[in-house]
């Protein structure tokens, strides 16, 4: 597809430069393999020259063309950027032929050139209009044609390439009009139940939209038309020899045609136009039996379904015979080439041995061998379609990477095989069904069907889960004087097989004999007194092994280890106990629970204090002017109110008179009451009541008697003596105080002689 041609000039230069050599589709080397689409803009930098040379030697680039043609591209010397600067056509030029030039920096006398001859090709783009070709469309037609016949074939062409380059035909509909054309073929007929009338209308205009298949210009896509007017001439008669209309015939047999389907219809006409005759048409060769053909319209059918076609290409020789009085005196032959085409029409579809499923179902048991073939599937994938649209890709939608099918690439028909890829994602446990989509997809179509089929796969559950426990090892305490059947502890096992495999009978194994449990509850008792065999004495900790095993065939089973703990039997009772007994190995939770219980003692004896103190405080309470001595009490005497005071003290004297007829009165108190009256003596006090004293001021008082009205003239006689006295001891109690404060004590004695007795 290339060609390059390497010219070296050499001066006293070793080495010449050269260019880097690139692949298809690259934009960056010697131009080699180098193409652009016709739709690039003028100024589009569509290329760069590269290269080096061996000397290190900057190198320049440049570009020439041959004498006379066109200079499409510019290139910088410095960079290499190649510019396109012309409109580029490729229905005018489909390649440019250049010379790129590479140089190092010396002079002329010493420089070194390198020369390549290369080809840009022109890609296609869809840029071009069909056009129809002899123009203009004139037709000749005899006037008793028979309905329906071919009497014209159109020929556009889209000088495009691909889609763009291919045409499909049309009428502009009108109301009157009598002519159909084929949108393949551009074959013109007679409209079935029209007829052409030489005498009503000698001519008909029919006006024709040639549309090509579309493409991309300037990267949008788009369709291009192109119109012209058919004139239809009708003759009146014809005596020359036959001649094909519109010749040469090309028809297309399309898969979904059935028998008896219209492929193409030739037309011939007599030479005498003004006294045509019939046409006889027959096929002379090349049918192979699946073609016929109508005698008088020309038109050619299938006779065949097209899947018993051999060949996708079959050519026809028709005739063409005049029928006059002489019998088919001249005639014509041609050639009508019909081309059988696959229309990719058909989806891939699934099937199983009843026929077309979107659903297969399967049971199997979890966890299968990694690469085991699922038997129990079988699923077959087909697509009727011919080449290139039959050919699909398989994908199998669900949980990755835990099935696979096989195979993965499918052209029309495969038996589909789906394998095992992770066999421990296949577990009842966790799903009791698994669900896949298997995907069919066409690969190289624009029309890319597809199809989808349910995989549904329901797990058989198998024992391959161990019991377990809830924790390897327990521990259980008892006391040793506990009876026999003693619950000492539950252990619980749990196996998630189903059935029997997921149920757990347990048993005891190791020093136990006394132990006993159930076999479906896991509650661990003593056969015999705890205070026989497991006396604290003889052992304070046992061990024992519990097994749990499920009822599968084979079984598995596992065990967990029980510590019993033996304690002490003790009087011990109530919560405190039961908890100080749990906490024999935790400490910390008895430590909390001291240092809990001695905090809050501490905040109650602080709180208590504060109370008192504030109380004494407040009932002590003495204005400044007045000072109380406390003196030490002397020994009681029993007096009357012995009760209420724990002690007498013969000080009292001074304020009592012994005169039992006087009144109990303080006279220097404006609140002075009458004497109480004179009581009975009590009875002694229980032992438990607390004996009430009396502080004393200045002195301990006496308890009250009868000469208390002779002592109190007494101490009237001596008070001034001992007034001097008290001076002398350094007392400084005033007369006026004692008195007020003598006065105030009988009054709480009276008050509360009166509710004692009372």
């Amino acid at each position: 597809m290339l060609s390059f041609r390497d010219l070296s000039f050499s001066g006293r230069s070793d080495f010449a430069p050269c260019f880097y050599d690139n692949g298809a589709g690259s934009s960056n080397g010697n131009m080699g393999l180098f193409s652009i689409s016709e739709d690039t803009s003028v100024g589009t930098h569509v290329y760069t020259l590269n290269g080096s040379d061996p000397e290190d030697e900057p190198v320049t680039y440049g570009m020439t063309f041959d004498k006379g043609s066109k200079e499409y591209f510019s290139v910088e010397p410095k960079s290499g950027n190649v510019t396109l600067i012309q409109t580029l056509d490729r229905e005018v030029q489909y390649e440019i032929v250049a010379f790129v030039t590479i140089t190092d920096g010396r002079n002329n006398l010493k420089n070194m050139i390198l020369l390549k001859n290369v080809r840009v090709f022109i890609t296609d783009a869809n840029d071009e209009k069909p056009e129809f070709l002899d123009l203009p469309l004139v037709v000749d037609v005899p006037e008793d044609i028979a309905s329906g016949s071919s009497i014209y074939r159109v020929q556009a062409v889209d000088r495009d390439l691909g889609s763009g380059g291919s045409v499909t035909y049309s009428l502009q509909s009108t109301p009157s009009t009598k002519f159909t054309i084929d949108g393949h073929s551009g074959a013109l007929r007679i409209r079935s139940g029209e007829s052409l009338d030489y005498e009503v209308s000698r001519t008909h205009f029919v006006t024709v939209v040639a549309k090509d298949g579309g493409g991309k210009y300037h990267g949008k896509y788009q369709v291009m038309t192109s119109t012209a007017i058919i004139t239809i001439n009708v003759l009146d008669t014809q005596d020359s020899p036959p001649v094909f209309v519109a010749t040469p015939y090309f028809g297309f047999v399309y898969e979904v045609s059935v028998p008896g389907s219209e492929i193409f219809t030739v037309s011939a006409k007599d030479g005498d136009q003004n006294n045509p005759n019939t046409m006889h048409y027959s096929i002379l060769s090349g049918s192979d039996g699946f073609f016929s053909i109508n005698s008088t319209s020309g038109c050619i059918s299938l006779t065949s379904f097209p899947v018993q076609l051999r060949n996708e290409l079959y050519e026809l020789q028709v005739k063409a015979a005049e029928v006059g009085a002489d019998r088919f005196s001249d005639y014509s032959v041609t050639t009508v080439t019909v081309r059988v085409v696959d229309l990719n029409n058909h989806p891939p579809t699934f099937y199983d041995e009843n026929g077309p499923q979107n659903r297969f179902e399967l049971s199997m048991y979890e966890h299968p061998p990694e690469g085991e073939i699922l038997r129990g599937l079988k699923i077959t994938v087909n697509d009727s379609d011919q080449g290139a649209n039959a050919k699909f890709r398989l994908l199998l939608v669900g949980p990755s990477r835990v099935l696979r099918v096989v195979p993965q690439t499918v052209l029309n028909e495969a038996q589909v095989t789906i394998m095992v890829e992770n066999s421990s994602a296949i577990d009842y446990e966790k799903y009791q069904f698994l669900t896949f989509k298997l995907l069919a997809m066409e690969i190289d179509t624009p029309e890319r069907f597809s199809a989808t089929a349910d995989i549904v796969i329901n797990l058989l559950d198998t024992n391959d889960n161990i019991p377990k426990f809830s924790s390897e090892f327990y521990i259980a305490r008892i006391p040793e004087n506990s009876p026999g059947g003693s619950n000492l502890v539950s252990v619980t096992a749990t196996d998630p097989d189903s059935g029997l495999w997921g149920e757990v009978k347990y048993s005891i194994y190791g020093s136990g004999a006394d132990l006993s449990t159930s076999a479906k509850v896991a509650q661990m008792t003593s056969r015999s007194s705890v205070s026989g065999r497991f006396a604290c004495f003889y052992k304070d900790r046992w061990s024992v092994v519990v097994q749990a095993r499920d009822r599968g065939s084979p079984s598995f089973s596992t065990t967990a280890v029980v510590k019993i703990d033996i304690t002490e039997a003790n009087g011990l009772k109530g919560p405190m106990a039961a908890f100080l007994i749990q906490s024999r190995d935790s400490p910390m939770k008895a430590l909390g629970l001291a240092v809990s219980i001695i905090t809050v003692m501490v905040l109650v004896t602080i709180m208590i204090s504060t109370i008192m103190y504030f109380r004494n405080t407040k009932s002590n309470r003495i204005t400044p002017a007045r000072h109380i001595i406390r003196r030490r009490p002397k020994e009681p005497r029993c007096w009357t109110f012995r009760l209420w005071f724990g002690r007498s003290d013969l000080s009292f004297g001074k304020f009592f008179t012994d005169d039992e007829t006087r009144d109990n009165t303080n006279h220097s108190s404006p609140r002075a009451k009458p004497p109480a009256p004179s009581a009975p003596v009590l009875p002694p006090p229980p032992p438990s009541e607390r004996l009430r004293s009396v502080p004393t001021v200045s002195g301990s008082l006496a308890s009250r008697n009868t000469s208390r009205s002779s002592s109190w003239r007494t101490s009237k006689s001596t008070d001034g003596t001992q007034r001097s006295g008290q001076n002398k001891d350094g007392s400084g109690i005033s007369s006026t105080l004692v008195s007020e404060l003598k006065m105030r004590i009988e009054q709480k004695i009276n008050e509360a002689n009166q509710g004692y007795y009372y």
